[in-house]
């Protein structure tokens, strides 16, 4: 069939369908209002909420600001500088740059998730015990790179950690301390037998 016969044959199938009176509307669809709640579930830290959000809400700004979760910290907000490192499904992501409606029913960890009741975590503990913090805003994000890197390499060399721990910066310069402190984390999840 050549495209001129294509195009009159379908041409007059859409016609006849029409007339017929055999055409269908397509569905209706529901359109939100711009600006309305969204309903997202979250699992922040092992505990379920359920939280009305705009669209354009940041899942850094509903942790802090609407389900109290501080540990995250406010950044440069662009992406840049790491401090709100958080874990979803187990992989670092910047939380200023996801949308809250984008990690409904996900699991969420912030640094608070990271303790066993009241006693730190193993990466909490290496980066005490290692100074691996000088004025302390980047720790969170840090903290969360680390545990980050050492759930997906357990045991890392120097250069995996200088580039698991590259999205964070630190403008106090304590890297040193901070790579030793993933060193260090590596440790002591070895041998406590955490993954």
């Amino acid at each position: 069939m050549r495209r001129r016969g294509f195009l009159s044959t379908f041409g007059a199938s859409v016609v006849g369908v029409t007339v017929a009176g055999k055409a269908t509307a397509a569905p209706a669809t529901t359109v939100a209002e711009p600006g309305a709640p969204a309903q997202v579930a979250l699992t922040v830290n092992g505990q379920r909420h359920r939280v009305a959000v705009e669209p354009r809400w940041t899942l850094l700004y509903v942790l802090r600001e609407k389900i109290g979760v501080t540990g995250a910290k406010a950044g440069c907000e662009r992406g840049e500088c790491g401090a709100c490192t958080v874990l979803i499904d187990g992989v670092a992501r910047y939380a200023c740059l996801t949308l809250a409606v984008e990690a409904d029913g996900r699991e969420i960890t912030t640094v608070e998730g990271l303790l066993h009741g009241e006693q730190l975590g193993p990466v909490q503990h290496a980066f005490v015990e290692e100074d691996g913090l000088q004025c302390g805003y980047c720790t969170s994000g840090q903290v969360m790179a680390a545990e980050a890197l050492l759930r997906k390499t357990p045991n890392p060399g120097i250069d995996e950690i200088r580039q698991g721990m590259s999205g964070n910066l630190c403008r106090c310069g304590a890297y040193s301390h901070i790579f030793k402190a993933v060193q260090r984390a590596a440790e002591l999840k070895t041998k406590e037998g955490v993954s």
